[in-house]
């Protein structure tokens, strides 16, 4: 009989799936928000290199409020970027600009035993526009 090798990634990645499903969406949870617009750019702060960028407009009616992003590296263990709380604060402040940069908190695996933490770091801008009330 085989068993199953546990695979951390992609419990986690089940984990987040389910986290996300759980929430409410954004028009729920913050009703005065109309428009959202994320600008993200990956960096690997180990070799410089841009990895990726991502522009897009959310649709606030179906866009979940655990509101992440996983980490683009295939490699990386439990690392995710959760901007839920920067969206938050930015609501909560009627900021229509939220700026800023967070470090993956996931792993690679080094070696057979060792680990070693993900080198990317997500670069952010939020941009927000909300109803006249």
């Amino acid at each position: 009989m085989h068993t199953r090798k546990s695979n951390p990634r992609a419990e986690h990645r089940l984990r987040q799936s389910q986290r996300a499903k759980d929430s409410v969406s954004l028009a729920e949870k913050f009703p005065q928000l109309k428009t959202l617009t994320v600008d993200l750019e990956h960096i690997d702060t180990h070799s410089q290199a841009r990895n990726s960028g991502l522009k897009y407009k959310v649709n606030v009616e179906h866009a979940k409020s655990a509101f992440c992003f996983v980490c683009p590296s295939g490699e990386c263990v439990g690392g995710d970027f959760d901007l839920s709380e920067v969206l938050a604060t930015a609501v909560a402040g009627r900021r229509k600009v939220a700026v800023g940069e967070i470090r993956c908190q996931g792993w690679h695996r080094k070696g057979s035993l060792e680990r070693a933490p993900c080198q990317i770091l997500l670069r952010y801008k939020l941009n927000l526009n909300y109803s006249r009330k």
